[in-house]
């Protein structure tokens, strides 16, 4: 490490990014690509980094070198969502990795940035060129260069800052859907901005750094209580927590007060902040006293302690009395009626999430773990998830795979394939192949302008139907859209038709519109359900 960085200032540095990074997030989502309403790059990668941040601001003072390294790739990881927070995880273990034994001179940035074009590459099954990848490699090469050139840190960082930018300005020239629609990659770009907040926070600023990890500690004021759980023997039926904000509410007061309310009371913290825990019959007489003596309160949580404990001892029971499944399922999907579904399929965990709202990858590991199996598959739903899953796989104690699927309807097609007699790997074969003749559409509303599979114009507002990743129709109502992308889709030569409303379409339009659809295809059998999935009027398959 060079004398004139910290730990500390490197620490702040990553805040400072991370920051930055948030600030911007709907600028990196504007630049997605496809005019739907998913295009959350900018804020899958800010979430992967500020569950950075806040892990480093879990560390104690001081800490150095392998415990920041540890909480850097371990925040990352457990909180990458979609592919851009996943590759931007890697990106950082990498940097970690090559920056072991090294310092912060042109040598070091180089053995850093090498490390993570090795790490990151690993994670890509087929990398493309013209995405974050791209700006990382190139990246790496100018700190090459710096190191070669002998430039100081501060010219080096500069170096790959500038080159990153370069970069970025020229991933339209090696991916024609980015300059067929007027823009960057929006990964390169994040991962531009991120390399230039840090860079700029390390070395641009007079005086001593802002301490911008003290925020992520302490974002606003918060009373700090040991967690309590359950009391036995209480005499009094409901659990009452709530904070009390005050400049002047006398506390011994109130601590000679409550042991008369009930037992197990407890009054902790100091003006203006308070944390209340007390058991009793008469939580309203508590909260009342207090509004009496001037005091404000928040958080409030009344837990009726009687059918809490009849509930537990219900669910223990019940979970000692089931029997481990050899092979369980975890899949991710966003509405109540697509989760339904897919647990009466036998689904044991649905993770929500989807378009717009990517389950990280710690939230994939712990559905898994909640899975009473000897081992688990993973269905994803979204190609922009599948990534954060085999990750959850990568790490999880318990044997775990992933059935790629890309849609929820694909989803339905692989559980049909399911072999309660195969073992895992047999299974997500032929899980796999189960859904493979499966014709995914979606509808929903352009977000922008932009144009169609055929080179035709979509305006923003447009309803527009996308087929397997192709917007192959566009119009002005979701009727005529679905049945102009099920004629694309070769809905005449298919058997059966899966349609799920979303939780925008009511249950009248939704009738009609399968009354339409079964008048137009007059052999195709209709299963119709309510998805209730959101920004998606319409998502089905045909088979």
């Amino acid at each position: 490490m060079s004398e004139s960085y910290t730990s500390n200032d490197l620490l702040n540095a990553i805040a400072a990014a991370s920051k930055t990074l948030s600030e911007r997030k709907d600028e990196i989502n504007r630049l997605n690509v496809f005019p739907v309403p998913d295009g959350d790059t900018g804020t899958n990668m800010s979430l992967t980094l500020e569950t950075v941040v806040e892990n480093l601001a879990k560390l104690p003072i001081g800490a150095e070198g392998a415990e920041i390294r540890k909480a850097i790739t371990t925040g990352a990881l457990m909180g990458a969502r979609g592919n851009s927070g996943v590759i931007t995880s890697q990106i950082l273990r990498g940097l970690c990795e090559g920056s072991v034994g090294q310092k912060l001179d042109a040598a070091g940035i180089d053995a850093a940035f090498s490390s993570a074009v090795e790490v990151a590459f690993q994670a890509v099954r087929k990398p493309v060129e013209g995405t974050i990848l791209t700006v990382l490699r190139d990246s790496a090469a100018a700190a090459k260069r710096a190191r070669k050139k002998k430039l100081s840190p501060e010219e080096a960082l500069s170096s790959v800052v500038e080159e990153a930018y370069a970069s970025v300005q020229r991933t339209p020239d090696l991916l024609p859907v980015l300059k067929e629609n007027g823009v960057v990659d929006a990964g390169g770009f994040g991962l531009a901005i991120f390399f230039d907040a840090f860079a700029s926070a390390l070395t641009g600023r007079e005086g001593p750094l802002g301490d911008e990890l003290a925020f992520a500690r302490s974002a606003a004021p918060k009373v700090e209580i040991e967690q309590i759980n359950d009391w036995e023997g209480s005499a009094y039926r409901y659990c009452t927590e709530f904070l009390v904000h005050s400049d002047d509410v006398d506390a011994d007061a109130a601590k000679e007060f409550l042991p008369t309310m009930g037992d197990c009371d407890l009054m902790v913290g100091m003006h203006p902040n308070f944390k209340v825990h007390v058991h009793t019959n008469r939580p309203d007489e508590v909260l009342g006293w207090f509004l009496d003596h001037g005091a404000q309160i928040s958080e409030v949580h009344i837990h009726n302690m009687q059918l809490q404990s009849a509930a537990r001892t219900d669910a223990l029971a019940a979970e000692e009395a089931a029997e481990r499944k050899p092979l369980g399922f975890v899949a991710v999907a966003a509405g109540e009626g697509n989760a339904r579904i897919l647990e009466s399929l036998g689904v044991d965990v649905v993770v929500s999430g989807g378009q717009t709202m990517n389950p990280s990858t710690k939230d994939l590991l712990d559905a898994v773990g909640a899975v009473n199996a000897d081992a688990v598959i993973i269905l994803p739903n979204n190609k922009n998830i599948i990534m954060a899953a085999q990750s959850a796989c990568d790490l999880s104690d318990t044997p775990c795979a992933v059935v790629p699927t890309r849609s929820v309807p694909e989803a339905f097609a692989a559980l049909f394939g399911f072999d309660e007699g195969a073992g895992l790997e047999e299974n997500v074969e032929s899980m796999t192949e189960a859904y493979a003749e499966v014709r995914t559409g979606e509808v929903t509303r352009a977000i922008k302008d932009s144009k169609d599979a055929h080179d035709n114009p979509i305006k923003e507002g447009d309803v527009i139907g996308i087929a397997d990743g192709s917007i192959e129709a566009v119009g002005s109502s979701v009727d005529d859209v679905v049945l102009s992308l099920l004629a694309a889709m070769g809905a005449e030569e298919a058997d059966t038709l899966t349609i799920l409303a979303g939780e925008d379409l009511s249950d009248e339009a939704f009738d009609g519109l399968v009354e339409r659809i079964e008048g137009a295809f007059g052999e195709l059998e209709v299963d119709a359900h309510r998805g209730d999935q959101p920004l998606y009027p319409v998502v089905m398959s045909v088979e």
